[in-house]
């Protein structure tokens, strides 16, 4: 077998087995040096996972050659190649940014490196499952992980902001495991593709509804899925500024790509016959959610935890398209996790740009700093422009094919356009508050002046930045993606 044959099964063997190894690298950087690598090359292996899903299809790929459903085998999806560039994107961007921003001594950086590349292995297994199983225990790899990271800053209050995640994530994972034993049950298999098949020749649907039931609270409060997200606020905030950078931009997309795939695949003979009460659940969440965050990030000072909240409403813009149970409405939706990714990744990159010259990263500690990081806040400016759907950026792409999938759908449909466009000027509130004070407020007297953030974590920002600019005018690959995706989520409904 060729190279190419193996690059499923690579993307996750690369950062998994690069991990312990970091444990011996001796010497300040090599540790740091060692982690980028790896994950460059599980992003490189991402884009030609993506360049094989665009021309030839789904790939299948049978580990140890045993076929499904007797061994474990690896699927790459237009969906899962999307999430694929998001999650390995997102490692490379932060790591390449973080070399001087992540502050820890000598012992601890092996460790904390690792851990990293665990985060990374764990989320792209999730994506590369085919297995139900499997895909729990990814998700325990990343979880864990994820609480090493978050709790690896100097910042003493992210200690019980992962402690609520981890009791909260805990919860979950249960949920999500009960769900999957009910499904074993009844059908006796976890290979997603031969539960799919025999689901429907299940003469008691009561367990599976009961499954459905606890897979999609699990996983949606995975998901940070509005009223679930109270784990988010507080974690976002407090992980150190590179973390949230990787977290933000990729973990909750995961959990929803998961949701997305049990209850459109798996579930679908249940969705087929209640769309409307599948909708009737999901919309009103949502449309909640789009308000409610975004309300309360208008009301922050803290602007990490300001774009927190905002992470929660534009979830709620992913599950608005996926309850519409549409092509066009599947398609914003997944597209949405894409440039969400893009425009929130930007924005804690140029947050990030700002703390290496500012203590508290609260609004009126940037008052006037415009004129002494003109660049930082540049980037910050573009990449509030794409989460609000300015013409031209990335956000503008996903939120203009929800605003068509809502068209489609009458009187509720105005409805919704109506909360899509409140929310997106509540967006333009929230951003133009740091704008605000950046641009045109005084410098408080006293203060000291400061100079332009470093260069190399400058650089990535602006990289960030003008990938929400390049996927904004060509945004061709990721809707080509996100349409194969949702045709396919929807084939086999009637």
């Amino acid at each position: 077998m060729t190279l190419t044959a193996q690059l499923p099964a690579l993307q996750v063997l690369v950062p998994m087995l690069t991990a312990p190894f970091l444990l011996l690298v001796q010497g300040r950087g090599l540790p740091w040096l060692a982690a980028c690598a790896a994950s460059l090359m599980a992003f490189a292996i991402a884009i030609a996972l993506t360049g094989m899903v665009l021309n030839e299809g789904v790939i299948s790929y049978a580990m140890g050659s045993w076929p499904a459903p007797y061994g474990i085998q690896l699927r790459v999806s237009p969906f899962s190649a999307l999430l694929l560039l998001i999650v390995t994107g997102a490692s490379s961007v932060a790591l390449i940014a973080g070399r001087d921003q992540l502050h820890m001594g000598p012992d601890g950086e092996p460790l904390f490196y690792a851990a990293w590349l665990l985060a990374l292995a764990g989320l792209a297994g999730i994506v590369v499952a085919g297995d139900a199983f499997n895909i729990f225990v990814f998700m325990e790899i990343s979880s864990l992980s994820s609480y090493v990271l978050i709790a690896g800053g100097t910042d003493r209050r992210a200690l019980p902001a992962v402690f609520k995640y981890l009791v909260m994530g805990t919860v979950g994972a249960t949920f999500y495991l009960i769900g999957i034993g009910l499904i074993y049950m009844m059908t006796g298999t976890l290979d997603l593709a031969d539960m799919e098949a025999r689901i429907g020749g299940v003469g008691e649907l009561r367990p599976i509804l009961v499954a459905a039931g606890f897979v999609t609270v699990g996983l949606a409060l995975k998901a940070a899925m509005f009223p679930l997200h109270v784990w988010l606020p507080n974690t976002y905030t407090y992980a150190p500024n590179l973390v949230t950078v990787f977290l933000a931009a990729c973990s909750t997309k995961v959990s929803l790509y998961v949701l997305l795939r049990f209850d459109f695949l798996v579930f679908q003979q249940n969705l087929a016959q209640h769309d409307l009460q599948f909708s009737l659940f999901l919309t009103p969440l949502a449309l909640i959610a789009i308000l409610i965050a975004s309300g309360v990030a208008i009301g922050e000072r803290n602007i990490k935890r300001m774009l927190a909240y905002s992470s929660i409403a534009q979830i709620g813009y992913i599950l608005l398209g996926a309850s519409l149970v549409s092509v066009i409405g599947l398609t914003a939706g997944i597209a949405h996790m894409f440039n969400h990714a893009l425009a929130k990744g930007a924005l804690f990159l140029a947050v990030a740009c700002l703390a290496t010259r500012v203590g508290l990263l609260r609004i009126e500690n940037v008052q006037g700093i415009a004129k002494q990081m003109p660049f930082t806040m540049m980037a910050f400016v573009l990449a509030g422009f794409s989460l609000i759907g300015v013409p031209g950026t990335a956000g503008f792409i996903s939120k203009w094919y929800l605003i068509g999938a809502a068209m489609n759908e009458g009187t509720l449909g105005v409805v919704m356009v109506i909360v899509i466009l409140v929310s997106s000027l509540m967006a333009v509130i929230y951003i133009w508050r740091v704008v605000e004070a950046a641009y045109f407020s005084e410098k408080p007297q006293g203060q000291s002046v400061v100079g332009e953030a470093p260069w190399p974590l400058l650089a990535v920002t602006w990289t960030a930045v003008l990938a929400n600019i390049y996927f904004g005018l060509l945004p061709q690959i990721p809707v080509s993606l996100s349409t194969q995706a949702a045709e396919i989520l929807l084939e086999h409904l009637p």
